[in-house]
Formats: structure tokens, C-alpha cells, sequence
């Protein structure tokens, strides 16, 4: 009688799709599905969407595991500071999954941890000590991996510069007040650009995008003095444009310049953090 080896399930939750992987419980992916989704539907309908693409990957296989990325924190009862998909903020989403699969060891991270923590592991900041991994997608934010650790922060929000200040004029403004730092770098900001002004003024507009992502960047080098620096996410396919203007950056401001290399997989390392997670609680069964 044939049995049919375990398999586990990853998935990253996105601000514009979603990405899943079938595995088996060393890590080799055996399937792979990329979902849009459509934040304008909210977040139930994403959620629904993505366990559909996930049960179409599995058949009629139960995951013995499922890891999890997601943008936001992931909580007990939502994930907080996710404001790009409405409503992901409160849903529940790690109670919602264990009800979907409720024979799957379950493990959930936010997505630039698990990215980090991968390309720690198996990528660009291997061996680093400290080193910095940037996430330039839809969004925008930061991990910083020390002594081996991705560093959580108190609330699980270390590394959240979409939050930064841009201006003096800022201090004491709450986030209604003023115009947060990923409003203007990230991946989402450059497409409401190039919406509203065109081509024409676009060229200017991804020059003072870059200003503004190397101010901060190089302010970040100088308090983490990381060895690598390490940049993610979709707007790696743009890194022959922003590779000389921030290396010309840190190299002029920080005292210990690092390196700076794209990452060894800048589009699915969040899933491939998520599919460790499950490689992981599959071993380990805790």
C-alpha cells in the first residue's frame, strides 16, 4: 500500500498578492501558486482566496505544518500596523488558519523577519554580524539580524521605518498630521506617482524617492554599523538604478561604510522564510 509522504504548506501575504509553495518536510517545493490580492476587497476575501489557491496546490493532502509571512505584526487577535490590505489589521489571522487546517502545526512572522531571517540563513546575509535587510516592495521596512537573531523590538515592530519621520517639522505630529516616510519610498508610493503625474515628471519624482530612502538609509548604517547592508522586494528589478546614488550615499556619510548587495532572493525570500518556518514546526512538532 503506497503512502503518500507528509508535505507542509507556506504561504506570504502581501499588499498586492499572495504567494504559496507545497513542500515536503525538507524544504523542497513541489508546487507554487501566486494569487492577486485585491486589497480593495478586503481582507476576508483575500484570506478566502489565498486558503482556495492553497487547497488547489494540496489536493486532497492535509499539511502536517503551515508557516505564515505576512506584512503587519501578526497577533492573537489581528495584525497589527497592516494598513495597505482594510480590515487585515482585524482579522484574526493565525485563528482563522488554525481552523483551516486543524491538523497543521501552525507558525506565523511578519514578512521582512522572515526574509531576513532566510537570507541569514541561506543568502546574501549569511554570516553577517550585524547585518541589514531593507524590504523595497509595495511597502517599506527593515530587519536587522545580530548575533545570529532578527531583532523583534518590544512589540514586534522593530525595524517599521514606513513610520520614520521626514522632517523636523514633523516632531510631535501624530501619523494623521503628517505624511509618513513610506507614503513617499516605497513601491506603492512611486505607482500613485506615476498615476497622477505620468512619465514626464516621474524620472523627478524617482530621483527625490531615492534622495529620501539614502537620507534614511545612511542614517540607519550609522546606528546599526552593519557589515552588509541587503535589499528585497520587487524593486530589486530597478537596482542598477538605485545601487549607485545609495552607494555614493553611505560611502560619503557613514563612517564604516558597508557593503550593499541585492538579496539572493529578492522576490519570495518572505516565502521562503515562511516555507523554514514550516520545514521547522514540522521537525520539531512545537
Amino acid at each position: 500500500m503506497d503512502v503518500t509522504p507528509p508535505v507542509v504548506l507556506a504561504l506570504d501575504f502581501g499588499g498586492t498578492k499572495t504567494a504559496l509553495t507545497v513542500a515536503d518536510t525538507q524544504g523542497t517545493r513541489l508546487h507554487d501558486l501566486t494569487v492577486e490580492t485585491s486589497a480593495e476587497l478586503g481582507a476576508e476575501a483575500g484570506l478566502k482566496r489565498a486558503v482556495d489557491a492553497a487547497r488547489t496546490l494540496l489536493a486532497d493532502l492535509e499539511p502536517v505544518a503551515v508557516g505564515v509571512s505576512t506584512i503587519g505584526i501578526p497577533g492573537t487577535d489581528g495584525v497589527a500596523l497592516a494598513p495597505n490590505i482594510p480590515g487585515w489589521e482585524e482579522l484574526a489571522l493565525g485563528r482563522e488558519l488554525a481552523l483551516e487546517f486543524p491538523e497543521s502545526e501552525l507558525r506565523l512572522a511578519t514578512d521582512v523577519k522572515a526574509a531576513a531571517r532566510y537570507e541569514y540563513d541561506a543568502g546574501a546575509l549569511k554570516d553577517c554580524d550585524p547585518g541589514l535587510y531593507v524590504n523595497l516592495g509595495t511597502g517599506l521596512a527593515v530587519a536587522i539580524v545580530a548575533g545570529g537573531t532578527v531583532l523583534t523590538g518590544r512589540h514586534g515592530a522593530s525595524g517599521e521605518i514606513g513610520y520614520n519621520l521626514r522632517t523636523v517639522a514633523d516632531v510631535g505630529r501624530g501619523p494623521g498630521d503628517r505624511i509618513p516616510l513610506e507614503d513617499v519610498v516605497s513601491g506603492k508610493a512611486l505607482s500613485r506617482a506615476a498615476q497622477a503625474n505620468g512619465s514626464t515628471e516621474l524620472a523627478h519624482h524617482i530621483g527625490e524617492f531615492i534622495d529620501e530612502l539614502a537620507f534614511h538609509l545612511v542614517n540607519l548604517a550609522i546606528a546599526v554599523d552593519p557589515e552588509r547592508i541587503v535589499v528585497g522586494g520587487g524593486m530589486v528589478r530597478s537596482w542598477a538604478v538605485l545601487h549607485a546614488p545609495l552607494r555614493t550615499a553611505l560611502d560619503a556619510a557613514v563612517p564604516y561604510p558597508p557593503q550593499l548587495v541585492p538579496a539572493a532572493h529578492p522576490y519570495d525570500a518572505p516565502l521562503l522564510g515562511a516555507l523554514a518556518l514550516a520545514v521547522e514546526a514540522a521537525r520539531t512538532g512545537t
